[in-house]
């Protein structure tokens, strides 16, 4: 099954973080990636850019929208993800609890749902 590790973190802490603290973030988080990508879990990981270059987008009644920013003002902010390969939510949970960045912020697991044009 399918699953997506949602990386959430404060910025204002990783902004704390020194030089080399970040390079070897960065660099743990490349290894646990290929760690995964050898053990069948791994499909597709990125990091992104700072909430500050986001657009929230809405359509009501025909209207678009958009505002700058994230959706919501929380301390967290989406900062990557992770798109794994799990048996179960169990399995799924232990490869996120090894994800680098699990100890600065938190790490959200979600199933991936399908979708059938079909579904009646």
């Amino acid at each position: 099954m399918t699953y997506l590790c949602l990386v959430y973190f404060e910025p204002k802490r990783m902004e704390g973080l020194s030089r080399s603290e970040k390079v070897t973030l960065d660099r743990d988080s490349v290894a646990y990636d290929e760690e995964l990508s050898r053990s069948g879990h791994y499909i597709l990981s990125h990091a992104l850019q700072p909430v500050s270059t986001a657009k929230t987008v809405r359509v009501r009644r025909g209207k678009a929208s958009q505002v700058d920013g994230p959706f919501a003002e929380t301390k967290e902010h989406l900062g990557g993800f992770i798109l794994i390969n799990a048996a179960n939510m169990n399995e799924a949970v232990e490869i996120a609890e090894k994800i680098p960045m699990a100890e600065m912020g938190s790490i959200e697991v979600r199933p991936v749902m399908k979708i059938s044009p079909d579904a009646n």
